[in-house]
């Protein structure tokens, strides 16, 4: 409910999000119990964008230094939900880390490599895989070829070389998901509409 306030498309999103999520850690043999878990808080991800003011997620042009220094803030104010809901320390990794880069250029800390918790690492590839899909208030969709290439040029750099390898190798799996689920609406955003509507 709190994801879709700045978003009703983010309803799909997070649903895709954790078929992808489900999906990804299946091919890197991401124990079970472990696999559970990131579906289940995958939809956590960008939690934290609850506090950042619309009109700086709506805009259509590119950000600012300071809006975009703004918007960098949702991954520590969606930390601080979660731990105060004591969800786990996977939910806290998928919320906190998920803009983490393997070279270290991400945020909010700047960790490298495997420093970044695996559940991070595996949300940040398919989090960009369909945010890529979708159409912005910036920019147009692109097509799951022009996705793909974006992900395989970031390998080592913003993504985590082996996962890369296994989101190629499966990509027509990932696409699947993504065209078989782009205009489903699930109880969170029926439940969101009602309200909208005064049901």
């Amino acid at each position: 409910m709190a994801n879709q306030l700045n978003d009703e498309d983010t309803g799909d999103h997070v649903k895709r999000l954790g078929m992808y999520s489900t999906l990804l850690s299946e091919k890197a043999n991401v124990p079970t119990e472990s696999r559970e878990n990131i579906k289940r808080f995958s939809s956590l991800h960008d939690i934290g964008k609850v506090a950042i003011p619309s009109e700086i997620l709506k805009k259509p042009s590119k950000l600012t230094k300071d809006e975009f220094n703004k918007v960098k803030e949702h991954v520590n104010i969606g930390y601080d939900l979660v731990k105060k809901l004591k969800l786990g320390k996977v939910a806290e990794n998928i919320v906190r880390y998920h803009h983490e880069k393997w070279d270290g250029s991400g945020y909010p800390l700047g960790l490298k490599g495997e420093n970044i918790p695996l559940e991070a690492r595996i949300v940040a590839v398919v989090d960009v895989y369909d945010a890529l899909r979708q159409k912005k208030f910036h920019r147009g969709a692109l097509s799951h070829l022009e996705a793909l290439t974006m992900i395989e040029n970031e390998k080592g750099k913003s993504f985590d070389p082996e996962l890369v390898d296994i989101f190629v190798a499966n990509n027509k799996e990932f696409e699947k998901i993504y065209e078989e689920n782009k205009e489903s609406l699930d109880l969170a955003t029926e439940f969101y509409s009602a309200i909208k509507n005064n049901k």
